[in-house]
């Protein structure tokens, strides 16, 4: 895969699978089936639009259900949009956009509101009834709503897949998206897909609808080490690139800084230890027992996730050291058993008990700041594709998220899009068996499934949480190798199509975006920490990266802007090179 900085044109490219062999047709199909994927579904649903629902495994079993803190919003006596707006710029290091911003915080409260509607229930104070708010990193005040101490997401996830049951809409489990299909002016028609295992229908097939919605969650896979489920594996902003839409910011990945640390070598989904833990007093301690946060930021381990995540990595680089503690041991065991059920159970699986011992903690990939590039209403830059959630790029997040900003996003962002669907002139779907045209079409060469691990590990040496001129080139050079034998008839036969090949394929192209955007990105900026370039530029940085992939005679070609300010998501004529 090359790399330029010219636009070349538009794209035609995807992953190479057997032709559809079923179709379904719909108003609207949405992908994914986390916060943002059935809010939107359910409200395109509610306003009459026949809606279908895609989702990668079960309905359940997205990222939303492992969020365990809570959902940030204005909600406390007190507080106010303004002040959490106030906190999310800080937080994203200069980098939001403000609108965006402001679309959340004043927004978010009363989206909240229609989710208790839903029938999500959230924690209450037992003196006084009212919705108990904790606090969280970056945040001046206790705004984070919480459902079963710790398992807000869980409940979130229940309160919509119940909703989405009752109201009958039509879902396709078990389903892998392929590619994003297209008629002959460029619009969304629909998507193709593969049904895995014990799905109503077998094999490839393909969803006909003029409004596309991708819901589909991160893309944490791409690192040895994540907090994110095994379906994270960048599927939707692999498919948007492949469509030909714009993705910015996937150089900025949150690494969370309390990770259950699982020994060297430990690879896959790691615990998360909410920073609600840290919330309500829990303190970072080397092995010492020193607070080593305690005068690094007026905040210390509530200071946003970017800088605790650093501190703790330049405490462990001092100490030579794998990993620090989370020492929350005054917190007695009621608190731990009411407060944080899950986390304590996750730990006594791993042989720690935080009630009597410190919890060794390691900073893990965890949330994907950047995503497919939309506007205030969700839109991408093809027509009729949307995206929202951690997919999704809206500028709320600049270069780092504040903590429990995610949920809400999705939580406003999809109620935006379905707006949207909503109030534009209804569109026929492209009839079953006729299909997009192919015309232009470039099929991508297929990575074999054991290229998934060489990925991750180049990922994880250089492109973490630590990162230089020399690791990035490095890891360049290898995502390039990989590229090169899969598309070279020499190397043996070439990889099947299947699950396991389409999604290392994915996360290949997911990898080389992020890679080539740290290496354009010249300094140090929110979860962006080049150990080579220390100092934050806001002259020559304080703007966002867009990417786009083009099909060219030399294969598909990454073409990467800089935009002029910090204005995003709108694109205005001047950033156009």
């Amino acid at each position: 895969m090359n790399q330029t900085s010219e636009n070349t044109g538009g794209a035609g490219l995807r992953l190479t699978a057997p032709p559809s062999g079923w179709a379904i047709e719909a108003d609207v199909v949405v992908v994914g089936s986390g916060v943002a994927g059935l809010t939107a579904a359910l409200r395109c649903a509610a306003a009459g639009r026949k809606t279908v629902i895609v989702t990668k495994a079960r309905l359940d079993a997205g990222s939303t259900r492992w969020a365990q803190g809570g959902i940030a919003a204005a909600l406390g006596e007190g507080d106010t949009p303004e002040q959490h707006l106030d906190d999310t710029l800080v937080a994203g290091a200069g980098l939001c956009d403000e609108a965006a911003v402001r679309t959340l915080v004043t927004e978010g409260p009363d989206a909240v509101r229609r989710l208790i509607g839903t029938g999500a229930r959230f924690d209450t104070s037992p003196e006084t009834g009212e919705m108990a708010l904790t606090r969280e990193g970056g945040h001046h005040r206790r705004r984070i709503a919480h459902a079963g101490g710790d398992a807000t997401g869980a409940e979130i996830s229940r309160a919509l897949v119940a909703a989405v049951r009752e109201a009958g809409l039509e879902t396709v489990e078990n389903a892998l998206v392929l590619d994003l299909l297209k008629d002959a002016d460029g619009r969304a028609a629909g998507v193709s897909l593969h049904v895995m295992g014990e799905g109503r229908h077998d094999g490839v097939g393909a969803v006909h609808a003029p409004a596309v919605v991708l819901a589909t969650g991160g893309m944490g896979q791409v690192f040895s080490a994540t907090t994110n489920p095994a379906v994270s594996t960048g599927d939707g902003v692999a498919l948007a690139l492949r469509a030909g839409a714009e993705v910015s910011d996937l150089e900025f990945v949150q690494f969370h800084p309390t990770v259950l640390y699982l020994g060297p070598g430990s690879e896959g989904q790691q615990p998360l230890v909410s920073e609600a833990v840290r919330g309500e007093g829990a303190h970072l301690v080397d092995a010492d027992g020193v607070r080593f946060m305690v005068g690094r930021h007026e905040l210390a381990e509530l200071a946003p996730r970017d800088i605790v995540a650093k501190g703790i990595m330049r405490r462990m680089r001092e100490r030579d050291a794998d990993h620090m503690y989370l020492d929350a041991r005054h917190f007695g065991a009621v608190m731990w058993e009411e407060r944080f059920p899950t986390i304590l159970a996750a730990c006594r699986a791993h042989g720690i008990d935080p009630v009597t011992e410190p919890i060794p903690v390691a900073p893990a990939a965890h949330y994907a700041s950047g995503g497919v590039r939309t506007d205030l209403a969700g839109r991408t830059t093809v027509p009729g594709l949307y995206a929202c959630g951690e997919v999704a790029c809206t500028g709320v997040h600049g270069a780092n998220r504040l903590a429990s900003n995610s949920l809400l996003e999705g939580l406003v962002f999809a109620e935006r899009i379905a707006a949207d669907i909503v109030g534009s002139p209804a569109r026929t779907p492209v009839p079953v068996g006729s299909g997009p045209s192919d015309g232009g079409w470039q099929s991508v060469p297929l990575l074999p499934p054991e290229a998934r691990y060489a990925i991750q590990r180049t990922m994880t040496a250089g492109a973490g949480v630590l990162r230089s001129a020399e690791s990035l080139t490095r890891a360049a050079g290898e995502l390039a190798e990989l590229a090169e034998a899969a598309s070279d008839p020499a190397s043996g036969k070439p990889a099947e199509p299947g699950v396991e090949a389409w999604e290392t394929t994915n996360l290949h192209l997911v990898a080389r975006v992020l890679v080539a955007a740290a290496l354009r990105r010249t300094e140090t900026r929110g979860c962006h920490w080049r150990e080579d370039r220390p100092d934050r530029d806001d002259e020559s940085w304080r703007r966002h990266l867009v990417t786009a992939l083009r099909p060219t005679t030399e294969g598909p070609t990454l073409v990467v802007r800089t935009t002029h300010s910090t204005a995003f998501p709108p694109v205005t004529p001047e950033e156009v090179p």
